[in-house]
């Protein structure tokens, strides 16, 4: 598969736990940035020509803080520079308070089939407190208003371990969900950030973090509950009812090509793996010279990619494919990585058969201590 990456950097402010390249909105800077950005994505339109393009993902950020006529004009962009396949999956990231029912309608007329909205919690002392601007009973409308218009592939992105949250917190919050019946549910746990407003926060001791323990009872329920609800656990943190996982991240978990358009956004290509400038007037300087705004390229090894299959691979629940990794690199993923296979398949946290490593329930749990004990 192929995909496209488009990346919208503004929101109406940051969220303390963000540490993605986004800004707070300024009218000036957006309307520079979408007509940079249509360039850039016409500096692409040529070489790209022979590929189809599977997915087209729009990050942030919040792209839905674009008007109707921007997210219109951008995509009308987008299908002209690129072949895009019929059936492609074209996601927009949207966050409550950002969105109404004339947008929705926007944005389901520009192509756009696919929703991913950032809810995080259903308690508004949660939301309030690690910087959301919208409040639960605003996230519910915007849901049934996306339903109402025609959208039929919606994620909801939660979070759990937030500070001062509790089991039964993180509970409603599932259940509330799942009575909405969403096609795809992202529940992750907090992961502290250096530069960012919570950990600052964090650092001054205005909360203390969940402990390990507990983080992993809230993780192992909340697989659970899905699983009971219909939704399948795919990858380390994504749960889909039966064929509604997000193909485009499915493209970066299996070491795909895509595309990484707009300021900060990263690509890989062949063996390239790219990065865009992150700063917006840096950025503009690149494009208004007619250069691609690249700021670094790194043409990775065998090793390097056979590493990066590792770490993104193993994040699926089928994890990766004997026989693939074999194709790819012309070494069996078992004797590759002997010693460490036998280990962990002897501590329950690797589990091997004749097509696929995959990592066991438990080490899911501890994910990133395997991927480095794979790679030492």
């Amino acid at each position: 598969m192929f995909g496209v990456y488009i990346h919208i950097p503004f929101c109406v402010k940051k969220c303390k736990y963000c540490d993605f390249n986004s800004f707070k909105m300024n009218l000036c800077d957006k309307k520079r940035y979408l007509d940079d950005l249509n360039k850039e994505i016409k500096m692409y339109s040529g070489e790209c020509a022979d590929r189809i393009v599977d997915t087209i993902f729009f990050g942030g950020g919040t792209p839905s803080i674009l008007s109707c006529d921007e997210i219109e004009s951008l995509m009308k962009c987008v299908k002209d520079s690129f072949n895009i396949s019929d059936d492609a999956e074209i996601t927009m990231e949207c966050n409550p308070g950002t969105i109404d029912r004339k947008k929705l309608e926007a944005i389901k007329r520009s192509g756009i089939n696919r929703l991913s909205i950032g809810l995080q919690a259903v308690q508004n002392h949660h939301l309030s407190y690690i910087g959301r601007i919208h409040t639960y009973e605003e996230f519910e409308k915007n849901f049934k208003e996306a339903r109402s218009v025609g959208f039929d592939n919606i994620n909801i992105d939660l979070m759990f371990a937030l500070p001062n949250q509790i089991e039964d917190d993180w509970k409603e919050s599932l259940e509330k969900v799942v009575g909405l019946n969403p096609e795809h549910i992202s529940a992750y746990s907090l992961i502290m950030e250096e530069g960012t407003e919570l950990f600052d926060m964090y650092e001054r001791e205005e909360f203390e973090l969940m402990d390990e323990d507990r983080d992993i009872e809230m993780y192992e329920y909340t697989i659970n509950y899905l699983k009971n609800n219909g939704y399948n656990q795919y990858e380390i943190s994504n749960y889909s009812k039966e064929g509604k996982e997000c193909r485009h991240n499915i493209i970066y978990w299996q070491c795909d090509n895509y595309l990484g358009l707009g300021a900060g956004a990263a690509g890989y290509l062949a063996r390239d793996r790219y990065t865009n400038e992150s700063n917006l007037n840096s950025y503009h300087k690149k494009i208004e010279s007619g250069k691609k705004p690249i700021i670094s390229v790194e043409n990775l090894s065998d090793e390097e990619m056979m590493e990066e299959m590792v770490f993104m691979g193993l994040r699926m629940n089928s994890g990766i494919n004997r026989i693939d990794f074999k194709n790819r690199f012309g070494v069996e993923f078992c004797d590759k990585y002997k010693k460490q296979v036998e280990d962990l398949v002897e501590r329950g946290l690797l589990s091997v058969d004749d097509e696929n490593i995959k990592l066991t329930q438990k080490g899911r749990e501890i994910s990133n201590s395997v991927f480095l004990e794979i790679l030492s």
